[in-house]
């Protein structure tokens, strides 16, 4: 067994193999950097939800801090202003931020008879805008959103 994974292991092999897996790395890292979202692909991703349709401002109450000290937890909460019976409800509401690597950042889904609000946190990147998309069951979509300035630890952003 000994000479066998000598064989298979040897310093060049082990080398190589790190080598390599560094070189992945390091591209993954400058292509990360380098597909920052901006405001457009944010537009793009909303687009994919709404369709067609335009979405309309209100309905909508986003919770945020207007500063963040600090963009590894900021906290926000989405509050969809709706009765949440049968016939009248919010199905889904996604949020996006127009500044992170990726503009989707999550989707919550309810059903009637739920409180149409969610609470949590994002890693921000620098400061953007928090945007909230709301589909509701009768086919209206409804947005808004709230600019975060992120100033890393209180030094400007």
């Amino acid at each position: 067994m000994k000479d066998y994974l000598k064989t298979k292991l040897s310093r060049r092999f082990v080398l190589k193999s790190g080598f390599a897996s560094a070189s992945v790395l390091a591209g993954m890292t400058l292509a990360s950097e380098n597909a920052l979202a901006d405001a457009k692909l944010a537009a793009e991703a909303v687009k994919k939800i709404a369709g067609n349709k335009t979405p309309t401002q209100g309905k909508i109450e986003i919770t945020a801090p207007q500063i963040a000290d600090n963009g590894n937890t900021v906290p926000f909460s989405v509050a969809i202003d709706s009765p949440m019976t049968a016939g009248n409800h919010v199905k889904s509401v996604h949020i996006f931020a127009d500044g992170n690597p990726r503009p989707e950042v999550a989707s919550f889904h309810f059903k009637p008879g739920s409180i149409a609000k969610v609470s949590t946190r994002m890693r921000m990147s620098k400061t953007q805008n928090i945007i909230a998309v709301a589909e509701l069951n009768n086919g209206e979509i409804y947005s808004n959103k709230v600019k975060v300035k992120v100033t890393i630890g209180g030094c400007g952003g």
